[in-house]
C-alpha cells in the first residue's frame, strides 16, 4: 500500500471532508433555500425548513454573520 493514502491520512481526508461538508457546504445550501422558498412554504415545508436549521445549526451559525437575507425596501 502506498504511503501517501495510508490509513490514518485517509481517514483524515475523510473527517475534513465531512466536517467540510456539514459546517460548509450544506448550510450554504440550507441558506440559499431559505431565502428561495421562505415566504412561499407551507406548514410541512416550514417543518422541514425548521428541521434543517436545527440540524445544521453550527454551519448556520458559521455562515450567517457574511449574509443579509433580509427584504428588500419598500418603494413608496
Amino acid at each position: 500500500m502506498s504511503l501517501l493514502l495510508s490509513a490514518p491520512i485517509l481517514a483524515a481526508i475523510v473527517y475534513t471532508a465531512i466536517a467540510g461538508a456539514y459546517l460548509l457546504v450544506i448550510p450554504l445550501l440550507v441558506l440559499f433555500y431559505f431565502k428561495a422558498r421562505w415566504y412561499k412554504t407551507g406548514s410541512l415545508e416550514r417543518v422541514f425548513l425548521c428541521f434543517l436549521a436545527f440540524f445544521f445549526f453550527p454551519g448556520l451559525l458559521l455562515l450567517s454573520p457574511f449574509f443579509n437575507f433580509r427584504p428588500e425596501a419598500r418603494q413608496i
